[in-house]
């Protein structure tokens, strides 16, 4: 809670925010005094469903992917963004099983993606929600969540 308490008054995007996480995280920040929370999803529907559920004027949807980098800059142009909230992923382990490129392209290539453009644009804050199957992986998602830590924690030493 100390994190979100901190985000008072900032501009706030949830990457996944459409996803069962990252819902969680934009109801709790909708519940802080945050002055706007960005969606940045895939999901049309469930875009247009949560629009229509909490019907607050500080939620901002972008459809996106962040294994694309050009959609990322376009939301962070349009949105000058204080603090990101990473929950965008492939975590199902038997899809990441028969799709590993698919899953490495989401969860390490738009991880990278998304704290290069962090970085670049800046934001000050990035929380990345990573998975206990990231410690000693031995999985595709297990491990494409390790590398995504490690390229969070790289990031935040070019800081």
């Amino acid at each position: 809670m100390k994190v979100l308490n901190s985000m008072k008054g900032q501009k706030v995007m949830v990457t996944g925010g459409t996803g069962s996480i990252g819902r969680e995280i934009v109801k709790q920040l909708l519940d802080l005094d945050v002055s706007q929370v960005v969606i940045f999803s895939r999901d049309e529907i469930r875009q247009f469903l949560m629009k229509h559920e909490y019907d607050d004027e500080r939620l901002k949807f972008i459809i996106g992917d962040i294994k694309d980098y050009q959609s990322i800059k376009t939301a962070f142009e349009r949105y000058e963004i204080d603090t990101v909230f990473h929950t965008a992923a492939m975590k199902h382990l038997v899809v990441c099983e028969d799709q590993p490129i698919e899953c490495a392209n989401t969860n390490v290539v738009g991880t990278h993606n998304l704290v290069r453009l962090c970085l670049s644009s800046g934001v000050k804050k990035m929380i990345y929600l990573s998975t206990d199957k990231a410690a000693s992986p031995t999985s595709v998602m297990g491990a494409s969540k390790f590398i995504g830590e490690r390229i969070t924690l790289n990031g935040n030493r070019l800081t």
